[in-house]
C-alpha cells in the first residue's frame, strides 16, 4: 500500500523515453496528453513497440512508480486519437467507470476542440462540414466521402489566424467518424499539414492537436473540462498562441472535487475491491524555441508493493498475450 502522504507523479515516461503529462485526474480517469505516433490499437504483435495502451498496462503490470503511486489496478482508454494526433486522451480507472463513460460518449454530449494547421488557406472564416464518410475500398487504412453509404459526420470549423499559404483552424466535430477532421478539411481544399494519406508529409508531422475535451461526469454530476498546452504546437507552425480563443483553453474554476483518490478508495462504479485513484489574414507570429516536458523521478524511501496483475481484467489486455519481461 502507498503511503497517503507520498506525492504522486503528474507526467511519466514511455518506453522509448517518450514523456507524457498527466493533465487530469480524478477518482474515476485519467487524462494525459498524448505523444505523436502512439496507436491504441490493433493489439498484435506487428504494432506491440508503438502500442500506447499496451505500455501502460505494462506499467501497471510491473508497479511503475507513477501508476503505483495512484494504487492503479485498470486503464482503458475511453475514446480513441489517431496515432500522429496529439493532445487530450482520456482513460477510465475501473470497469465500471468504463461502462458509465462509454455511455456518455455514445450519447454524443461529449464537446471536443482541435487546432489544425492547413496546407491551404480556407476560403471561409468559418464553416460546417456534413459530408458523410465510410472507408475506402479501394485504399486500406483510408476513410473517404461516401454519400451513398457512409455515416453521418458533421465538423464545425473556424480560421483563426494566416500566415502565408497557412492557416490555424479550430474544429469541433460533432461525430466521432475515423479520420473526420482530416477528410472533412481536405473536402474544403485545405488538407492538414503533415497529412500523409489525404495531404502531404511535413517535417514536423501531422498538424492535428486535440486541445479540449468537455463532458457532463456521471459520477461527480457536474461539467468536466479538461484541455492540453497549445503555445509549442502553435509556435512550432509559426503561429501566434493568442490566436486561439480563450474560451477553447478555459474551464470552469479548477474543476472543484477533481482530486486523485485515496490509496485503497473505490474507484467509482467499482466493487470495493476495485482501487483507484476569404477572410483577413492576422497578424503573424515569430517561431520560438519548442520547450521540452521532464519527466522528474521522484524520490522514494520504499519500492511501493506492485498491484494486481492487470490481466486479471479482461478489458486490460488481448485475450491470451502476455506483457514482456522488464529488465
Amino acid at each position: 500500500m502507498v503511503q497517503s502522504g507520498v506525492a504522486k507523479p503528474d507526467s511519466f515516461e514511455l518506453p522509448d523515453g517518450t514523456p507524457v503529462a498527466i493533465l487530469y485526474e480524478d477518482r474515476g480517469v485519467l487524462a494525459i496528453d498524448k505523444p505523436p505516433g502512439w496507436m491504441l490499437g490493433p493489439d498484435d504483435a506487428e504494432h506491440h513497440e508503438r502500442n500506447l495502451h499496451r505500455a501502460l498496462v505494462d506499467d501497471i503490470e510491473h508497479a511503475a512508480w507513477w501508476a503505483a503511486s495512484r494504487n492503479l489496478k485498470f486503464l482503458r482508454f475511453v475514446h480513441r486519437l489517431d496515432a500522429p494526433t496529439t493532445g487530450v486522451l482520456l482513460f477510465s480507472k475501473s470497469q465500471g467507470a468504463m461502462s458509465a463513460f462509454s455511455r456518455v460518449f455514445a450519447e454524443r454530449t461529449v464537446k471536443k476542440a482541435y487546432l489544425a494547421v492547413t496546407d491551404a488557406i480556407p476560403q471561409r472564416p468559418s464553416w460546417v462540414c456534413t459530408e458523410p464518410l465510410g472507408p475506402d475500398p479501394e485504399l486500406h487504412g483510408r476513410h473517404r466521402v461516401d454519400r451513398r453509404d457512409g455515416k453521418e459526420a458533421e465538423t464545425h470549423f473556424e480560421l483563426l489566424q494566416v500566415v502565408g499559404q497557412r492557416a490555424l483552424v479550430l474544429a469541433r466535430p460533432i461525430t466521432g467518424r475515423t479520420h473526420q477532421i482530416r477528410i472533412h478539411l481536405r473536402q474544403a481544399g485545405c488538407p492538414v499539414v503533415g497529412d500523409i494519406l489525404y495531404g502531404r508529409r511535413d517535417a514536423h508531422g501531422l498538424a492535428l492537436r486535440a486541445v479540449r475535451l468537455e463532458y457532463p461526469d456521471p459520477f461527480l454530476k457536474r461539467t468536466t473540462v479538461i484541455v492540453a498546452p497549445v503555445a509549442e504546437f502553435c509556435r512550432k507552425f509559426g503561429f501566434d498562441p493568442k490566436s486561439v480563443p480563450p474560451e477553447v483553453l478555459s474551464r470552469p474554476g479548477k474543476n472543484p472535487g477533481a482530486k486523485p483518490a485515496k490509496p485503497g478508495e473505490p474507484a467509482p462504479g467499482d466493487a470495493p475491491a476495485a482501487s483507484a485513484g476569404g477572410p483577413a489574414a492576422p497578424s503573424k507570429d515569430a517561431t520560438v524555441p519548442n520547450r521540452g516536458v521532464r519527466n522528474p523521478k521522484p524520490e522514494s524511501s520504499s519500492r511501493p508493493a506492485q498491484p494486481n496483475r492487470a490481466s486479471e481484467h479482461p478489458a486490460q489486455r488481448p485475450r491470451g498475450e502476455r506483457g514482456p519481461k522488464r529488465p
